[in-house]
Parts: C-alpha cells; sequence; structure tokens
C-alpha cells in the first residue's frame, strides 16, 4: 500500500499541472485523498485528535499552493478538519458523560428510581447537542473536565485496561472520521441530482432562460424541469472566447430543450426577453458574492437593470468561508493569449525584439468574473435555496473558524 507522501505528491502533480477538471471532481479526489491520509496516519493514544488536525492541515496546505485557483480544494481540506473536530467533540461529550453517570452512582449508591425518564432525555440531548465546547462546559456546573479525555481512567482500572481504553478510543476516533468523509464525498457526489429535484420550483411552463458558460449543475437542472414535463426556451450565450455555450447548446438540444444561441454582445438585448436567469459559477463566497466564468457580471448588471432574477445553482462544495478581500483567496485565472488571437497573424505586434518602434499589443484574457452579492437573487445548493446574506450560517454549519486561514497558521 503506498504511503501518504506517495499519494499527496502525485495528487499535488495533478492539480498543478491542471490534469483534474471540474470542481466537483477536484472535490471528490481531494476528499478521497484526505480519506487515505486519515486511515493511514498513525495516532498515538494521547490527543490524537490535534494530531491528525495538524497531519491533515499541513497536507491541504501543500493542496492550496498546487491550484490555488481551485478554491474547492481548500474547502474540502476544511470541511474534513470541521468533521475531526466533531467527531473529537462528540467523543469528548460520550467520555463526559460517563464520567458523570459514575460519579453520580459514587455520590448517591443507588439508583434513583423516582426521577422523570422524559427530563433525564432531554438533559441528555441538551448535552450531547453539538454547538460548541464553551456550551457543553455551561452545562456541567460544580465538576472539572478531565485534564485529558483521552488518558483517564478510574482507579480501579488497571494498566492494561487504562492502555486499551486509549487505543479503543482512538480507533474510534479514525473510524468516525472516515465514515463522515464517506458521507462528504456521498454529498459531492448526488449534489447535481438533489439541485436538479429543486428545478420545478422555480422553471415555470413558456418562460425564457438565460443561461451563459457550461455548467453540469445548470444542465441537470434545465434538464430535470424539462423531464417534469415544463415546456420553455433557453437562450444560451456562447461565453467567448472559449465558446462553451456551444457545446452547452448542443447538449441541451440533445435532450430535448429548445436552445437559442446568441453572441455574449447580445445579451442585454436579449435580457428583456428573459424571464429568469440560471446559471453556475465556480465558487459562492462568504459574502454570498460569487466567482463565475468571465462575462457573467455583464449578465447579472443587464439583468439587475431588467429586474430579471438572477440564479445561481452550485453545490455546497462550492461554498468558501474566504472574503473576496482576503489575500489568500485567489478570484481569477489568467489564461493564454492564444484563446483571443493567434500568434502567427499578430506576431509584427507582440514582438519585443530590438525595433522598439514596433506597435505592442497586450492580451488580457480573464478566466472569471466576480458577482456582487447585491446581483444575486438566489443561490441554489444541493441542501436547498437561500438568500446570498444566508452564506455566513451554512459556514459557521460547515467549517470552524480555526480553519478559515490555512496559510496563515502554517506561516505560524
Amino acid at each position: 500500500m503506498p504511503d501518504i507522501e506517495v499519494l499527496v505528491n502525485d495528487f499535488v502533480a495533478k492539480l498543478s499541472k491542471r490534469k483534474v477538471e471540474g470542481s466537483q471532481a477536484t472535490a471528490r479526489l481531494t476528499a478521497e485523498l484526505l480519506r487515505s491520509v486519515v486511515s493511514l496516519q498513525r495516532l498515538p493514544p494521547i490527543n490524537p485528535a490535534a494530531v491528525l488536525i495538524e497531519a491533515v492541515r499541513d497536507i491541504g496546505v501543500k493542496l492550496i499552493a498546487a491550484n490555488p485557483v481551485e478554491l474547492a480544494v481548500g474547502n474540502i481540506v476544511r470541511r474534513v478538519l470541521h468533521i475531526i473536530r466533531e467527531e473529537d467533540l462528540s467523543l469528548l461529550a460520550s467520555k463526559t458523560g460517563d464520567l458523570d453517570l459514575s460519579a453520580a452512582s459514587d455520590d448517591e449508591g443507588t439508583i434513583n428510581h423516582d426521577c422523570d425518564p422524559i427530563q433525564s432525555a432531554a438533559a441528555a440531548k441538551s448535552f450531547l447537542r453539538p454547538p460548541s465546547l464553551h456550551a457543553l462546559l455551561e452545562n456541567m456546573p460544580d465538576k472539572a473536565l478531565p485534564s485529558n479525555i483521552y488518558t483517564s481512567s478510574s482507579g480501579g482500572d488497571s494498566e492494561e485496561k487504562s492502555k486499551a481504553d486509549k487505543l479503543a478510543r482512538t480507533r474510534k476516533l479514525k473510524h468516525d472520521v472516515i465514515e463522515a468523509i464517506n458521507i462528504l464525498i456521498e454529498d459531492i457526489d448526488t449534489c447535481h441530482e438533489l439541485i436538479a429535484e429543486q428545478a420545478v420550483e422555480h422553471i415555470h411552463q413558456n418562460e425564457v432562460i438565460l443561461t451563459l458558460g457550461s455548467s453540469r449543475t445548470a444542465l441537470e437542472f434545465l434538464c430535470a424541469a424539462k423531464e417534469r414535463k415544463r415546456s420553455f426556451r433557453v437562450v444560451v450565450a456562447e461565453g467567448a472566447p472559449r465558446y462553451q455555450g456551444h457545446a452547452l447548446a448542443k447538449e441541451l438540444v440533445g435532450r430535448g430543450l429548445q436552445a437559442t444561441v446568441v453572441t455574449d454582445s447580445a445579451i442585454f438585448a436579449m435580457i428583456s426577453r428573459v424571464n429568469m436567469v440560471i446559471v453556475g459559477v465556480h465558487a459562492m463566497m462568504a459574502n454570498g458574492g460569487v466567482i463565475a466564468p468571465v462575462g457573467m457580471n455583464m449578465v447579472a448588471l443587464a439583468a439587475q437593470k431588467h429586474a430579471v432574477p438572477f440564479v445561481v445553482v452550485a453545490g455546497i462544495h462550492k461554498l468558501c468561508p474566504s472574503y473576496p478581500h482576503n489575500p489568500e483567496a485567489c478570484l481569477n485565472d489568467m489564461r493564454s493569449p492564444a484563446e483571443l488571437l493567434e500568434f502567427g497573424q499578430f506576431s509584427n505586434c507582440m514582438d519585443f525584439g530590438m525595433d522598439s518602434r514596433a506597435p505592442l499589443v497586450q492580451v488580457v484574457n480573464p478566466g472569471f468574473d466576480y458577482v456582487l452579492p447585491e446581483l444575486v437573487s438566489l443561490l441554489i445548493t444541493d441542501i436547498g435555496g437561500h438568500n446570498p446574506s444566508y452564506m455566513y450560517r451554512l459556514i459557521s454549519d460547515y467549517y470552524s473558524a480555526d480553519d478559515f486561514d490555512l496559510q496563515g497558521k502554517q506561516r505560524k
């Protein structure tokens, strides 16, 4: 079985050479790699969660540096770190509950049969709630938490039993983390289907939908509405200079939808005839803004001008806890000038040789646009539709604040 370093270096090479295309594929491969890292990582019996968090964070920094434009890599790394913290907290709560029961038994000597089982169940549920360690501690007045949850044992336990308990808790932590990562991978695999199930709630009969770029999420969303007997037309902007709209229009027609291809410059002229804009994006930022294919900001501005809803469809693995102004967030990718100009026809204009009088042409070919949250009407994810202002709540559910700046912690 290959060791961790070999697996990491192989995936880093794929990321740096851009051999992995698409946020979903990148997110899935990242989660699979981190699952292997957790499985192969040797953990000490004392404080194994901290060792596992440090190992995953170090590997995550390498993966992010290999392709900083693909924000899904950092998102999955942070999701796995959050999973480790949550599973460790769950074991902590479970162990502390056992200690409480043991202490109560020692103090009282007998079981109180008069206690209300409903109140006991409610108290246990309140104690095992996962909001924060601070909330757990508040529910335990006059009781001190053991200094090390993985080393505590009752005085009557033998040394062999204590050691076996530590190893069992370490194995339980690793098993629970791997199971949670498996669920994460399943969620990534099924995100398109879960988003598409919501299509019938948003697309209605005889509507005209405009889209830009080539997004599988948007494609499945539109086709799902068609399968529910919705009759509508799709206006596809061609998405120069890569012209991904051509491939999208062909696929839409192949699956029975009516499609009209327009140039990007005709979007403003067409937007008044459109009922809704539905697009896929590269990433969703913490403030509700989105990173999308170049030209999307023009579409969003045109939609706002004509009061047309601008709807984004994206999996939750594209939710990034960074803000646009954060220095660690790489929001754009400058692509090759060859997508715009043929070098043979403009070689004399691009010549930086001896003749300084020769005209110079500089080619700027950005890959993405940033769309302000004020321009986004609705964000539809695999867990439902949300207003852009609700992103902060989702981030608190899926990420830990300690993991927002992985590079900063690495420098420290």
